[in-house]
């Protein structure tokens, strides 16, 4: 229980970091929609990603792992589909944004 809330902590500071650094990632609101979206990316990474992952795992071995990026881009657009205060203007922004939130991620909390 505590390292779901940890990885919560993790990409709710991730999502924050990326809202700094990238224009045309835009979250609406306050702390709360920071957590809300911590959340929903746990909530899929926990779910769907490991699914993702497994039918992927021919095309994740021939490009060394970097369509491991393309899934986590995905779970972001997934996210931003379906959370309202959260936009992202452009697959730019969304490729920077997938760049700046795993990297965060990772460095923050090591539950992966």
């Amino acid at each position: 229980m505590i390292s779901f809330i940890i990885r919560i902590l993790g990409n709710a500071i991730a999502v924050y970091v990326a809202y700094l650094l990238v224009p045309g990632f835009l979250i609406t609101g306050g702390i709360t929609h920071y957590l809300i979206a911590g959340l929903g990316l746990a909530i899929l990474n926990i779910t769907l990603r490991p699914i993702l992952k497994s039918l992927s795992l021919p095309i994740i071995i021939l490009t060394l792992g970097l369509f491991s990026l393309v899934i986590n881009a995905l779970m972001l657009w997934i996210l931003d589909h379906y959370m309202v205060s959260m936009a992202i203007s452009g697959i730019a922004a969304l490729v920077w944004a997938t760049i700046i939130i795993t990297i965060t991620f990772k460095s923050f909390c090591h539950c992966y």
